[in-house]
């Protein structure tokens, strides 16, 4: 857990002493400061009660800004409202500081006699209650607001990052539930079409397909799996589907791996399932489906091509739709996908950059 959530997590937790814990300090810094200026006219308790009244001062300032004002300000409602009243209260703070300061710690503190201010007086002096206190206790308040907006602006963005998170792992969770039945329904007709038949190679393509849906129930839970897992399961369904068309299919599956990385699972599956549907599913010739898979450093390249009969339009189906949806959800920034038709061939090919798993 980064430091951050840490010191977080302990402020909301302890949360009465963090704050004693920012005032204390506070405390001593405004003492030591006080009491190192040449003027030493109370002493040094004189000198700790007028900084204990002062941060008082400053303490209430800073509540009310911190809870009061700046909510009502980033809500964006009734400005003006807002405005004249936080005047009217902090107005109201600097005079009762004031006249707590002339009628209560003054008298702890300062030898008698001295003159002391009425309260006329007091509520008509705007310009030294808002040097004196205002400024003063703001320069406290505003370091303890300063913190809180930072926090608040960092439990803000996490939200925001927890809730894209979720909101992109639901996505992923409703298209990989799009993608799973419809490649179980074609196997399982496979394997339909050859119990008519009373092929020999039924229980192959139900041994291949038992490997196939434990990797799908059981192995593709993870956002990324090891790519030997994505090729084998590549291998077992092209097999399964070789069992259906014979030697009238043409296809080849190379691959090159240096290093068994992780990529995002069933992808690779989609794109071959697009390619049979679409190519040897609907040409009745001889249909070719070739397969490229290279992995090199950092630099991974899937590339799949396939001949077809019919418009190439119908090629653009739910699959491929699915597949650039769940791309730019896993790999936003470090994803490449592209699609060309030529010469009655189309071909899909893929590249991801894996440095950043």
């Amino acid at each position: 857990m980064p430091l951050v959530e840490r010191f977080l997590q302990f402020t909301h937790r302890y949360r009465f002493l963090t704050h004693l814990t920012y005032w204390s300090g506070a405390y001593m810094l405004s003492l030591s400061e006080n009491y190192s200026d040449k003027d030493q006219t109370y002493g040094f308790q004189g000198e700790m009660v007028n900084t204990a009244f002062f941060l008082g001062y400053a303490t209430i300032t800073a509540y009310f800004l911190a809870y009061f004002v700046l909510p009502r300000v980033f809500t964006g409602k009734q400005y003006l409202k807002t405005f004249f009243s936080s005047i009217v209260m902090l107005y109201i703070i600097m005079v009762v500081s004031r006249i707590v300061t002339i009628y209560i710690e003054e008298p702890l503190i300062r030898p008698r006699p001295f003159e002391q201010e009425s309260i006329p007086e007091i509520l008509t002096d705007v310009h030294f209650l808002f040097l004196h206190y205002f400024l003063h206790a703001f320069s406290y308040a505003s370091v303890f607001i300063f913190i809180k907006l930072l926090k608040d602006q960092y439990l803000i963005n996490k939200k925001a990052l927890d809730l894209e998170k979720q909101k992109a792992d639901m996505e992923l969770m409703a298209l990989k539930a799009q993608l799973n039945p419809h490649f179980l329904f074609n196997t399982l007709n496979n394997i339909y079409s050859l119990s008519i038949m009373q092929s020999p190679q039924t229980s192959p393509s139900i041994a291949r397909l038992s490997a196939i849906l434990d990797t799908l129930l059981y192995r593709s839970g993870d956002m990324f799996v090891p790519v030997s897992q994505e090729i084998a399961l590549l291998q077992n369904y092209i097999e399964l589907e070789k069992l259906r068309y014979d030697e009238r299919l043409i296809i080849s599956f190379e691959y090159q791996v240096q290093r068994d990385v992780v990529i995002a699972p069933l992808i690779l599956l989609s794109l071959a399932e697009n390619a049979f549907k679409h190519g040897a599913g609907e040409d009745t010739g001889s249909p070719e489906i070739q397969m490229k898979l290279t992995q090199f450093q950092d630099k991974f390249t899937f590339e799949i091509s396939n001949t077809f009969k019919i418009k190439v339009d119908q090629q653009l189906g739910i699959g491929l739709e699915n597949i650039r949806k769940q791309l730019q959800l896993l790999y936003p920034e470090t994803h490449t996908f592209e699609t060309t038709v030529a010469q009655r061939v189309f071909t899909a090919k893929l590249e991801l950059c894996l440095n950043q798993q």
